[in-house]
């Protein structure tokens, strides 16, 4: 009989199912069901409506049954760092604060006051990034956190909604900057600092758990499958490094959504001075690696741009508009702060042209390379600083998620940091969710495996450098981010 998996994959944006079976080698996939996701302004903070998540995947496993699937194998993805507060009745304290939220904005300056950043990072060598799970807590209501019971990231809270069983996958708890590396636990003096006991989190369990039985009674007005839940990967990008074909000896993966998360998995994890200098990450990724990589904005700023023109244009039509215009005519720091969460995309943009000099972008097509164009930029010069921190050159670059479809960033990123970029698959992230459920299930021996499996499925792109001209525009490029960063310290 063959087995049939479901991935709940769930984006800032947007969720789904994907539904998936393995046969003669290869995976199928198949969307079953999608529904839009976001933040909205409610009791003072950017909040996720948690129980409109929760409604919409019940909603598409009823689709599923109907569909001819009674039984199913099911895991949960979603972004990081978000939580949710549940009391002591076992519900929800409130609906959980988004990371984009404002309340964060001074919180490692404030914590790291009291804890080094150079102690914090020894101790758990995650990267700094003002919306952690530590500064979250940090600014969180005193009297909220002392009626808490549990706290529980994202995907293991819908998993408890649906099981009743409530664990801490590993790969999501890492992003709180709260896990220890050395002991693989909580880290008691992290939690101390910021009012929180470690029993207020359920046991850590690793990619690959079985969690339970979806508890049908608790959902009667539903017609649901029968369906096993298994504790994925739940962090997205780590599902995604799973989903990744891990083309090349030296791999590196750019996991490129609303994020662009880019870096290289690690058996050991790499948490030395270059490391925090560069402010690199070591999440845990699935069966005892660990994701070593950066944060950077990602395709969030074409987002933007696409609605503030009122979703007028599709993003292969702003890829299409932007690859009639001439590439890196703009340097941007697409890190840099101001692009997080502005009122307007366009006029950060064209605020941070007119205050460094530079030729400000007008139409959309302009708009768009410009991003594009620093994207690529930024993507190169990570492969650089990666190569100089773990003393081996990247020979490849694996680029997979929605970001991996824009020909136009693929090749230019490819051409900036002169090495081959393969694109796809873009459904990485539910791929590498199916890929934890069938080697939990026995129906894939190992993850090297399934790579191989992945690379069969899928249709895989490779873009190879061009133009060495360009190699003198990123050395111009890198000179002009270290006068901005010097200039902001």
């Amino acid at each position: 009989m063959t087995n049939t998996y479901v991935a709940v994959d769930i984006g800032a944006s947007s969720g789904r199912l994907m539904l998936s079976q393995l046969k003669d080698g290869k995976m199928s996939l198949k969307e079953m069901h999608r529904f839009t996701n976001g933040f909205s302004f409610k009791q003072g903070h950017d909040r996720w409506d948690i129980d409109h998540i929760i409604k919409e995947i019940l909603l598409g496993l009823e689709k599923i049954k109907q569909a001819g699937y009674p039984d199913i194998s099911l895991g949960i993805d979603t972004w990081a760092v978000d939580y949710v507060l549940v009391g002591k009745d076992g519900k929800k304290l409130e609906d959980p604060i988004s990371y984009r939220d404002a309340r964060t904005n001074t919180a490692i300056k404030d914590l790291t006051a009291r804890v080094s950043k150079e102690k914090i990072y020894q101790k758990t060598g995650i990267q700094f990034l003002d919306f952690n799970t530590l500064y979250q807590l940090f600014k969180e209501d005193k009297d909220l956190l002392a009626k808490t019971d549990k706290i529980m990231m994202i995907p293991d809270y819908i998993g408890y909604v649906l099981t009743g069983k409530a664990v801490s996958e590993v790969t999501n708890a890492s992003t709180t900057q709260m896990l220890s590396l050395r002991e693989g636990l909580f880290d008691k003096n992290l939690l101390k600092e910021v009012n929180v006991k470690p029993e207020q989190f359920p046991k850590l369990v690793d990619a690959g758990t079985p969690l339970g039985k979806l508890d049908k009674s608790k959902f009667s007005k539903y017609d649901l499958p029968d369906t096993d839940l298994i504790t994925v990967a739940s962090h997205d990008t780590a599902s995604a490094v799973v989903g990744s074909p891990g083309m090349g000896h030296h791999w590196a993966y750019l996991s490129s959504g609303t994020w662009s998360l880019i870096g290289t998995e690690l058996n050991v994890p790499e948490n030395g001075s270059k490391a925090f200098a560069e402010n690199y990450t070591n999440e845990w990724g699935a069966y005892g690696t660990y994701r070593f990589l950066k944060n950077i904005m990602g395709l969030w700023m074409i987002q933007c741009v696409r609605r503030e023109f009122n979703n007028k244009y599709s993003f292969s039509e702003l890829a299409e508009k932007a690859s009639t215009v001439k590439p890196f005519q703009q340097f941007i720091d697409v890190n840099d702060k101001r692009f997080e969460n502005p009122k307007s995309m366009i006029s950060e943009i064209k605020n941070y042209c007119r205050e460094t000099g530079q030729q400000i972008p007008e139409s959309p097509g302009e708009i768009c390379m410009a991003i594009y164009s620093n994207l690529a930029l930024f993507y190169a010069q990570q492969i650089q600083k990666l190569n100089d921190i773990l003393g081996y050159k990247i020979d490849t670059l694996n680029i997979v998620g929605g970001g991996s479809n824009v020909a136009l960033l693929n090749q230019l990123t490819a051409t900036i940091s002169g090495i081959d970029v393969y694109a796809g698959p873009d459904e990485a992230t539910a791929i590498g969710n199916l890929t934890v459920q069938m080697i939990t299930k026995g129906d894939i021996l190992n993850v090297y495996l399934a790579r191989r499996i992945i690379s069969d499925s899928f249709d895989i792109k490779k873009y190879l450098p061009q133009e060495e001209k360009y190699h003198r525009i990123f050395e111009e490029y890198k000179e002009f981010m270290q006068k901005i960063h010097q200039k902001s310290n």
